[in-house]
């Protein structure tokens, strides 16, 4: 019996088994729309996350990161924290965030709640405390009302916060790419190249670790499995949550869902292109070289993955009073 490339590539290298499996003729699903199940609460969580009064500085949002204009990331190799400080890692897309295993490319967090408190009280970060951000909702009559609403009492917690924050997050959702339709049976939804790309893509072994509705976000994986990867990036991945020294230089794999939006790539942002990137990942993961009609090709097919982008009306957040601690700007 023959044996492809793709799934000896599954076979091996996967760690976890996949949360979403595919159908049996396509390692890839479409990607389903979002379903909200509490509109107030969701409304709440996108005050939140485009509030930069979380932040010590008043200066730093959650949409400063994760912007919901550039692909629900910031374009940079890494991001600008408090006190105009420089990132260890690079900011994943907070795009279809909810389907991942877990978040951060360490999984250090398990679900969208626990990573939305992280930054807020991280020192290169938001710079703030848990207790300093609730503090200051709770000095705002708005929120105070709002959160009261939502969650029937007049003490705003950390809890709360969030909740709301992660309800608003699960929202963010891109179906509807050209893949998804071609998918759910437009045969007119890809071009000859694209569709090259992703026989090329399947062939080469690529969804061994891209696969699912997400297309990634479903697996850890060691970056550099056929040639090592040389980065001056000091993240050691997944080892610093388990201790386990097999573990050092595993990554959670990204999405690919909107991938020509989110660059720079890899954990280190060092891959500015998606042609650099593919064929880095080829290289070092596949042990493949790809001619360059190859890798455009590939390129061609990963620019279809590109979705429905969130689309709502900015909120209007309520104003600050004279018992809302100011704001410390950056030195």
């Amino acid at each position: 019996m023959r044996i492809s490339k793709a799934l000896l590539l599954a076979t091996t290298l996967c760690i976890s088994t996949p949360l979403w499996a595919a159908p049996a003729d396509e390692p890839i699903q479409p990607l389903p729309a979002a379903v909200v199940k509490d509109a107030k609460l969701v409304e709440l969580g996108k005050k939140l996350f485009f509030d930069p009064r979380l932040s010590l500085s008043g200066f730093i949002s959650c949409n400063s990161c994760h912007n919901l204009s550039m692909g629900g990331s910031d374009n940079l190799k890494s991001s600008i924290g408090h006190n105009w400080q420089k990132g260890p890692i690079n900011s994943p897309t907070v795009l279809n965030s909810s389907l991942n295993v877990a978040q951060f490319w360490d999984g250090r967090a398990l679900t969208l709640r626990d990573q939305a408190g992280g930054p807020i009280a991280n020192p290169g970060e938001m710079a703030s405390t848990h207790e300093l951000a609730v503090a200051t909702l709770q000095s705002i009559p708005g929120y105070v009302g709002e959160f009261k609403s939502v969650f029937g009492n007049d003490k705003v917690t950390i809890e709360e916060v969030t909740k709301a924050i992660a309800a608003f997050e699960e929202t963010l959702v891109t179906p509807n790419s050209r893949f998804d339709k071609w998918l759910k049976g437009d045969k007119k939804a890809l071009t000859p190249t694209e569709l090259a790309g992703y026989e090329l893509f399947k062939e080469s072994g690529c969804t061994a670790c891209h696969n699912g509705s997400a297309v990634g976000g479903n697996t850890f994986q060691k970056m550099g499995v056929m040639a090592p990867y040389k980065t001056t990036n000091l993240a050691q991945g997944r080892i610093a949550v388990t201790k386990a020294e097999a573990d050092r230089f595993n990554f959670k794999v990204p999405t690919l869902r909107n991938v020509e939006l989110t660059y720079p790539y890899f954990h280190d942002g060092e891959a500015a292109t998606l042609t650099e990137a593919v064929e880095t990942m080829g290289r070092i993961q596949l042990g493949k070289t790809f001619t360059p009609e190859e890798n455009s090709k590939i390129v061609a097919f990963l620019k279809t993955l590109t979705g429905d982008q969130p689309d709502f009306k900015l909120p209007i957040l309520p104003p600050s009073t004279d018992k809302t601690t100011p704001p410390k700007p950056f030195d």
